[in-house]
């Protein structure tokens, strides 16, 4: 992530303040117990990470593998139920848990008894399943009759399927080999089910993408009036099958990031004319399900958002924690955010499940890797989860939570204004339309230098 403005729109997707290649490892590891201590944990996020996938898609850069042996799987669901316990523990009482979600890799990669033992983990670590919003991610293959059954029994509230493209060659082209017939043979069997809410990933500038083949992929999804939509721009990273193919990690081009925004624009407008409303530059909401709850940033897994008759307290990214389950999960309270080692390729991504499955209980009673924010940092990640959403922010809010004022403290968003990007007065700052759509440049431009040069510094694998 470069951070500069006059660059390309799309140098990197923000989804999370710091990213976990600015982690490092936290000696002497801390005790969760003190780590939790003196924190809100009445409205808890819920993260349970299940790294396996029946393929490993063309553009991921998840931490993930495909098809592990069945041993591994098991020893990997017994891992996390000692994980759990362990946790659990470390947190003590007053615990409560306002979302849970559930992802991966591909959550229904496990077959339905496995899954059925998944939401028992989650029941007996204190989530109330079935009062509150549970989102779980799936794929077009593992969509099937008997694992949906399990999501919806067990009180799953919104589905998330990576569709990405409607048309077999593009699917094929993005590195993900499947077809159309599965593709709604899924969407079927969730809708066959009562789950209230479903979200359809698209993705655009995929090679050989047209406004036409866009025009069909987004009628396509349109016709299962998913409640959310998700478009997303395709990247090519390192380490990836897109990156080992074309030798490069999306470097300058500036006819693709031309492409990819007149399809993105195209995308919004459709979405818009459908009843959707925009969110974020990829989240867009059906505008009556808007009131039940916008999407909230998961700061790891995605956004979810949740029907009003769930009961259960509210959460809020900006002010309550997450407590994430897995070794690809992360974990983060005001001032800490921990996890296990990361990595993208798949030699690296093997060797840190085997060492997951290996660890003593006691290991989970620590943090392992991990950055901690300041007082600068805590306002910049404040900043940045709440300016790159369409709403924008009150700046009282900031005032009344950091005690300082925020064109104080980042006078650069006067930057913003400039090109017309930024729009700001006593009630409101935000991204103008031009701005929104250039929030995978305005998102790495705001990475502070000690962020960026973590980031720099941490060697791919």
């Amino acid at each position: 992530m470069t951070g500069a403005l006059d660059g390309s729109p799309y140098q990197g997707y923000l989804y999370a303040y710091p990213h976990k290649t600015a982690y490092r490892p936290l000696r002497p590891r801390p005790a969760l117990r003190e780590v939790w201590a003196g924190q809100r944990r009445d409205a808890l996020f819920l993260y349970l990470h299940l790294p396996f996938c029946e393929m490993r898609c063309g553009f991921c850069n998840l931490f993930t593998r495909s098809n592990p042996p069945a041993e591994q799987v098991r020893g990997y669901l017994d891992q996390l139920a000692r994980q759990a316990e362990r946790v659990r523990e470390a947190l003590g009482d007053g615990v409560g848990y306002a979302r849970v979600a559930v992802g991966g890799g591909t959550p229904t990669y496990l077959d339905a008894a496995e899954l059925t033992a998944v939401f028992d983990l989650l029941a007996g670590f204190g989530a109330r399943l079935g009062t509150v919003p549970v989102a779980v991610e799936t794929s077009p293959a593992t969509a099937t009759a008997d694992r949906i059954g399990v999501l919806a029994e067990r009180g799953t509230t919104r589905v998330s399927i990576g569709v990405q493209s409607f048309l077999d060659s593009e699917a094929r082209a993005a590195g993900r080999p499947q077809r159309r017939v599965e593709v709604e043979r899924a969407l079927d069997t969730i809708r066959a089910h009562d789950i209230p809410e479903l979200n359809v990933d698209l993705i655009y500038g995929i090679p050989g993408q047209t406004a036409t083949t866009w025009t069909e992929s987004i009628s396509a999804a349109l016709c299962w009036s998913p409640e959310e939509v998700f478009l997303y721009p395709l990247y090519v990273r390192p380490l990836t099958g897109l990156g080992r193919i074309t030798g490069a990690a999306g470097g300058a081009d500036p006819a693709w990031d031309a492409q990819r925004l007149a399809l993105y624009r195209q995308g919004r407008d459709a979405l818009r004319a459908a009843g959707y409303q925009q969110l974020s530059l990829r989240h867009f909401r059906r505008a009556e399900r808007v009131s039940d709850g916008p999407g909230l940033s998961a700061d790891g897994p995605g956004p979810m958002s949740g029907p009003t008759e769930q009961s259960g307290p509210d959460y809020c990214c900006q002010d309550d924690g997450m407590v994430g389950l897995g070794c690809g999960a992360r974990s983060y309270t005001t001032d800490l955010h921990y996890s296990f080692d990361y990595a993208v390729g798949v030699r690296h991504v093997r060797s840190i499940i085997e060492d997951y499955l290996c660890r003593p209980a006691t290991d989970f009673e620590v943090a392992e890797v991990g950055f901690r924010l300041d007082p600068v940092e805590q306002r910049r990640r404040w900043l940045v989860k709440s300016l790159l959403r369409a709403e924008g922010f009150d700046p009282a809010g900031y005032l009344d939570r950091f005690g300082s004022r925020v064109d104080d403290d980042f006078p650069q968003l006067d930057r913003l204004a400039e090109r017309g990007w930024l729009t700001s007065g006593p009630a409101r700052i935000g991204l103008t339309e031009s701005g929104l759509e250039r929030s995978d440049a305005i998102g790495p431009w705001l990475v502070s230098g000690q962020v960026r040069r973590a980031m720099a510094e941490y060697p791919l694998r």
